[in-house]
């Protein structure tokens, strides 16, 4: 019996960390944010960093295991990695993750404990999930800020970015846990007073800066196993080629990630004729590209490219790309061992100079493939010299799993960082055009060979977060983490 109550605290750490993934998308319950946070306290509160380390993996186990559960469809359905390899592969990656909070929650139970416990697992928290935004090249999914897309908090997100909202969820959920325990109004108050802030906070930051923009997504739903077939090509082509021509009014036609199957060369005869009817409209198509290796005269670079075709052309190379989807980590290794490691398309480079904006007659869009509207600072920036913000995707790696959902969600809230349009093309959903509240103004169910029309507009101005970045909440967190160890180490005897 002993043993089984042993157990509880570390079940309890994997439920509540399971519990977080129905606060996003597709559910978008947002009080399970503040649960789950605030059950994650208790089971911390007055461990042994050796406890707080096992319980934080386990908590983390659960958070990434059920948040990113898609990443299992990716590898058995599209990588044809077998039931039980694509289980184990999912579960490493989740394990591997789960070591951020093992950390965080060890980092805080051998430094901070007493009465400001609570605000070092915030600050832990928030600078952990800073640190997965850019440690390794980068996991920056289910941060807690997500939850309140859809809520009057939102207006929070030009201010601070996604990265306030996750501050003020921590804030409730361990203030709450503290105001309960201590018995005081005191630890709850930061929150209450930051919530009623928010509440009288602008909704606009942003203005007009020109006329709508006639707009025409396709989502031609090219089946992910086909895709790549060289048989399949003028077909594939065809189909764009005929959905474009039905909407003539479209000034901006975006086809989605890598929507032309092959480099521009092998297609530029077949593309001409469209090209030439389009007149002064842009295209604007998510291709691959290459160029020659300055390095290695026998080598050639591969880019995961968005190509502007038109009167202004441009091309725009992926600046994130995601481990084993797009390259593949130790690949004289790894290269050739499971079918998974030699998917379609995974010897991208990424590209040698900054990239910039994309030029659609007297505007400028900023670009993001696929998992890169994943980055709140590199949208933020890009955001910065655009008018309109476009992200182009292939989700069909992701099946009918939750990440489709999660990643049209954190679309949405880069357009409510930045206050700009976002055009949002993949190739089978979910194609949407939000507006600069975040609000979705049209979209195209999954699965379904369609074009989303709209109109789409040009904005002017600055919100906060687009000046100031990350690097208010970045500060403030790590001055309270700097008070606190101060603190410990004037007064050991606290912390005993």
């Amino acid at each position: 019996m002993h043993k089984l109550t042993s157990l509880l605290p570390g079940l309890a750490a994997l439920l509540l960390g399971a519990s977080a993934s129905l606060a996003f998308a597709p559910f978008s319950l947002p009080l399970f944010a503040i649960l789950s946070v605030a059950g994650f306290w208790l089971t911390l509160r007055g461990n042994t960093p050796r406890q707080a380390a096992r319980r934080g993996w386990l908590y983390g186990l659960g958070f990434f295991g059920a948040g990113t559960s898609w990443i299992y469809v990716s590898i058995h359905t599209y990588g044809n990695a077998s039931v039980l390899l694509a289980g184990g592969l999912t579960f490493l990656f989740c394990a591997a993750l789960a070591l951020l909070f093992a950390i965080q929650a060890w980092m805080g139970a051998r430094w901070f404990r007493g009465k400001g416990a609570w605000i070092g697992f915030i600050a832990l928290w928030w600078l952990f999930e800073w640190l997965r935004s850019w440690f390794l090249t980068g996991f920056p999914w289910l941060y807690l800020g997500y939850a309140w897309t859809d809520s009057p908090l939102k207006s929070l997100a030009p201010v601070t970015g996604v990265w306030g909202l996750t501050f003020l969820t921590l804030l409730m959920g361990a203030g709450a846990v503290e105001s309960f325990l201590q018995r005081r109004i005191r630890p709850i108050l930061p929150a209450t007073l930051l919530v009623a802030l928010t509440l009288l906070l602008p909704t606009q930051w942003t203005i007009e800066s020109g006329e709508p923009i006639k707009t025409a997504v396709m989502q031609p739903n090219v089946p992910q196993l086909e895709k790549w077939n060289p048989q399949r090509r003028d077909e594939i082509l065809d189909q764009l080629i005929e959905m474009t021509r039905a909407h003539p009014e479209a000034e901006l036609v975006v086809w989605p990630e890598n929507a032309i199957p092959a480099f521009y060369y092998q297609v530029a005869d077949r593309l001409q004729p469209l090209l030439t009817e389009l007149g002064s409209r842009t295209l604007l198509a998510g291709l691959p590209t290459s160029e020659p290796d300055p390095n290695d005269s026998q080598r050639r670079l591969y880019h995961n490219s968005v190509a502007a075709l038109g009167n202004t052309p441009g091309v725009y190379h992926k600046q994130r790309l995601v481990p084993f989807g797009e390259y593949v980590p130790m690949e004289s290794l790894l290269r050739g061992l499971i079918e998974f490691f030699n998917l379609p398309m995974s010897s991208f480079s990424l590209p040698r100079q900054q990239q910039g904006t994309l030029q659609a007659g007297p505007y400028e869009l900023g670009v993001a493939v696929c998992y890169e509207i994943a980055y709140p600072e590199l949208v933020r920036e890009s955001a910065l010299q655009s008018d309109i913000l476009l992200t182009v995707s292939n989700d069909t790696w992701f099946g009918r799993s939750i990440g489709p959902d999660q990643h049209l969600q954190m679309a949405r809230m880069r357009a409510l960082e930045n206050g700009r349009w976002v055009m949002r093309g993949t190739n089978n959903g979910i194609t949407a055009l939000i507006d600069p509240q975040g609000q979705i103004s049209a979209e195209l169910p999954v699965d379904k060979a369609d074009v989303l029309t709209g109109e789409v507009r040009p904005m002017q101005g600055r919100t906060p977060y687009q000046l100031a970045g990350v690097y208010p909440l970045l500060m403030l967190n790590l001055l309270l983490l700097a008070g606190l160890l101060f603190r410990h180490i004037r007064t050991p005897q606290e912390n005993h």
